[in-house]
């Protein structure tokens, strides 16, 4: 039987929830919360665990988006979805939210981009495997459609922008030569493909101990930014 795999995104104001078995979706629900997840998640987990019928330790792998986003947001969905799954005795996986973006493209190269605030985005290109092309980072759009366009297998008639938020992207991409890539704007809710990469890597043997868990914030925090001796 495909394995069953409840996903949690919490790392930002739109989250999801989603429960996959194998590649199908059974259902993907997404919610808003403005004022975090933390004291709503376990109540929508139970409620989409009881209209199918589940419980728990009937999942084969949890997982959950790993950021970058909201850092309180990114511990909320890890937190959730670890203690499940060590209660379960079952693996996990943490998925990168730049991956599970890219994963709504088309193309051969596919780069995902988010907003990041302070004038700055997060961004990474992935194949269409899913494997990382450039690293993630975090800078001024700029400066990252450079990387972009630097990168020596990314050729912008093969490469496909997939975007959440920055809607001026397209007019931006002509300024940096990137005139001939695609620009998609990618659904607010992740889970569905968070879930579904999840389920590729728990078949291939990668899902891990909960506790290995960790954040991919990407930016470091506010108090490290500003922490001084």
């Amino acid at each position: 039987m495909k394995p069953l795999i409840l996903a949690v995104d919490t790392t930002h104001e739109w989250g999801s929830l989603a429960l996959v078995r194998g590649e199908d979706l059974l259902e993907q629900q997404e919610n808003r919360a403005p004022d975090g997840f933390a004291h709503i998640v376990y109540g929508h987990l139970a409620a989409l665990l009881d209209r199918h019928k589940l419980k728990p330790r009937d999942i084969d792998c949890f997982a959950a988006a790993a950021g970058p986003g909201s850092f309180t947001g990114v511990r909320v969905g890890l937190a959730c979805i670890k203690g499940l799954a060590e209660a379960c005795g079952k693996p996990a996986v943490g998925v990168s939210n730049l991956e599970a973006l890219a994963a709504f493209g088309s193309r051969r190269l596919r780069a995902a981009v988010m907003d990041a605030r302070r004038e700055e985005v997060y961004g990474a290109v992935y194949d269409a495997e899913g494997r990382a092309v450039t690293a993630e980072m975090v800078a001024p759009l700029e400066r990252w459609l450079k990387e972009v366009g630097q990168a020596s297998a990314c050729q912008a008639c093969e490469l496909e922008f997939v975007r959440t938020g920055l809607p001026d992207l397209a007019d931006r991409l002509r300024g940096a030569r990137l005139e001939g890539a695609a620009v998609l704007e990618a659904p607010r809710a992740l889970a569905g493909a968070v879930a579904r990469i999840a389920c590729r890597r728990f078949l291939s043997g990668e899902a891990r101990d909960p506790a290995a868990l960790d954040a991919n914030y990407v930016r470091r925090s506010d108090a490290e930014l500003f922490w001084k001796d």
